[in-house]
């Protein structure tokens, strides 16, 4: 496993090693102990998530708050998506700011989120298999989000807005300087 640093403190890249031959490949998806050396985290994941969309469902941004905040890895097992995350922790020097990268059944790269962070994607391929751990269990009460549109954060999903598929919770989510205060 080869673990690679992003623009924002926290969030890391997860290449994992891919052993191939004549009868397809093997991969360790995951290792507590690995990754702990890796990144010098301790996580201890409880909660495993998996999705299946069609091209152009957006998901995001989504985060939990307070006591009931999550880490994230997450993987794409079957198609591509292009995956964000923003910084909202308050102290750090990147607050405010995002990063993408395209996780795909191709790559086989993880991207580990740690708390405080916002994350959403947008959905490259059909049939896209999408699954993430989380080291906090879901809470409906403290669930949040931010418009993944918003003109503040200027993200580029890669695709037109047409293109989008969204769902009505999605679409009225707050702009990301409603949240700061």
């Amino acid at each position: 496993m080869r673990v690679v640093k992003t623009s924002l403190e926290g969030c890391f890249i997860i290449q994992p090693r891919i052993f191939k031959d004549v009868r397809g490949y093997f991969m360790e998806s995951f290792n507590q102990e690995k990754f702990k050396n890796k990144t010098g985290l301790d996580i201890c994941f409880v909660q495993d998530n998996e999705s299946l969309s069609s091209k152009g469902v957006l998901r995001g941004l989504h985060f939990q708050q307070g006591e009931f905040a999550q880490a994230k890895l997450i993987r794409v097992i079957k198609g591509s998506v292009l995956d964000v995350v923003v910084d909202l922790r308050k102290n750090s020097e990147t607050f405010g700011k995002h990063f993408s990268v395209e996780l795909s059944e191709k790559n086989k790269n993880q991207l580990f989120v740690p708390r405080g962070f916002a994350h959403g994607f947008v959905v490259l391929e059909d049939q896209t298999l999408f699954s993430y751990k989380c080291d906090n269990y879901y809470n409906k009460s403290s669930e949040s989000g931010i418009m993944y549109n918003d003109p503040l954060l200027n993200i580029d999903w890669r695709l037109s807005e047409k293109e989008f598929i969204l769902s009505e919770k999605d679409l009225s989510l707050p702009n990301f300087k409603d949240l700061k205060s």
